[in-house]
């Protein structure tokens, strides 16, 4: 379903406070800092610690080389 771009914005880790990386094709925000992810059900983020998953190496790995290339952007800037 996707993300509203307004509300992506201004989403931040519930656990650090820190950006998030939207990743469309899996509807999940990732925290590279954490190697966490969150998922996006029907366009609303599930941004609750407890629900929050560790991403598996080989995903984070994936994911930080995106994000190292700049295909990922955050959801704001420290």
């Amino acid at each position: 379903m996707g993300l509203d771009p307004a509300l992506s914005e201004i989403l931040a880790c519930p656990q650090d406070k820190g950006p998030l990386y939207f990743v469309a094709e899996q509807d999940l925000l990732y925290n590279p800092r954490l190697g966490r992810t969150y998922s996006i059900d029907n366009g609303i983020p599930v941004l609750l610690i407890d629900e929050g998953s560790d991403a598996d190496p080989a995903t984070a790995a994936a994911l930080d080389a995106r994000i190292a290339s700049g295909e990922l952007s955050p959801t704001f800037e420290q």
